[in-house]
């Protein structure tokens, strides 16, 4: 079940859309009601909402416009990504974006926190958010934002990556929550980020690099036909003996990500049930080797 729902289009999909609900609920219990910001696009929604609230006098009741707000400001970033990323991903981020918002505006807002105490609701805040867009992002699927806008621009060529990007951005946003509020709340918003870049890392799987080698006895090239036409990697593979038994043995090589290597595994078992299969995870990898977002 759990390789139908990572390996199809339609259950993972599904999955996304799970993601979102587990990231927005996350946000609208823990971390909206002690008055924190996440980072990001939707942390600069969450600051015009409170800054509309304060200097404007308008009142969104238990449910926060900000979600409405992130949807709006993506629909621009969408289209300049169409060109530059594809329709197919930009297929993916516009339904993910489109529930992130959805759940984030109709998620009602506890009138008290769930927890009082700010460290620990960063912490649970943190961990599911994490595994929220971990899921979102195993799935193929991506969040929109300051992301989409990374990825364009390092697909042109500039200097930013989409990790400089964000952090570049994110230091600006909480150096002006900084200014704005109490130091308390940039801290605490700096330890919630922190606390869910650090499960988002363990829940993503595509930025973990496998080399693995597979060892049959059967004819090798039903093995590399799947790894280059479904898996869209290259393989190198030779002919060996073992020392056992003396018999020939064919060695295929490749290298690929974590999240693909379940996708193989499944194949050779389905090719190949005798075959033996060694994995090394967290290799590097230079040079022209493509990091796929799913």
């Amino acid at each position: 079940m759990f390789y139908n729902t990572l390996h199809h289009r339609w259950p993972r999909l599904a999955a996304c859309v799970v993601g979102e609900l587990i990231a927005a609920a996350a946000v609208n219990l823990f971390i909206v009601p002690l008055n924190l910001y996440t980072g990001g696009l939707l942390g600069v929604c969450q600051l015009a909402r409170t800054l509309a609230q304060t200097h404007l006098g308008l009142s969104f009741g238990a449910y926060d416009v900000a979600g409405i707000l992130y949807f709006l400001l993506n629909i621009p970033i969408l289209l300049m990504a169409y060109k530059t990323l594809g329709k197919a991903l930009v297929f993916k981020t516009l339904v993910c974006t489109t529930s992130y918002s959805l759940f984030y505006s109709i998620i009602p807002i506890p009138s008290t926190p769930i927890v009082a105490d700010r460290l620990t609701a960063c912490l649970l805040g943190g961990i599911l958010a994490g595994v929220g867009s971990g899921i979102v992002l195993t799935c193929g699927g991506s969040g929109g934002g300051l992301d989409v806008v990374g990825l364009c621009l390092s697909k042109r060529g500039s200097r930013f990556t989409v990790g400089k990007f964000s952090l570049t951005f994110n230091f600006f946003l909480y150096a002006a929550c900084l200014i704005l509020f109490s130091p308390e709340v940039a801290i605490y918003s700096v330890i919630y980020n922190f606390f869910t870049a650090m499960v988002l890392d363990r829940m993503h799987q595509q930025n973990v690099s496998v080399q693995a080698l597979i060892f049959t006895r059967n004819d090798e090239t039903a093995l590399a036909r799947f790894i280059i036409e479904q898996l869209g990697r290259s393989v190198t593979y030779w002919n060996g003996t073992g020392a056992y038994t003396g018999e020939n043995v064919h060695v295929l090589c490749v290298c690929l990500s974590k999240y693909e290597i379940d996708e193989l595994l499944h194949a050779v078992n389905t090719i190949d049930p005798h075959a033996f299969v060694t994995a090394q995870e967290g290799t590097r990898i230079y040079g022209n080797f493509s990091r796929k977002l799913g």
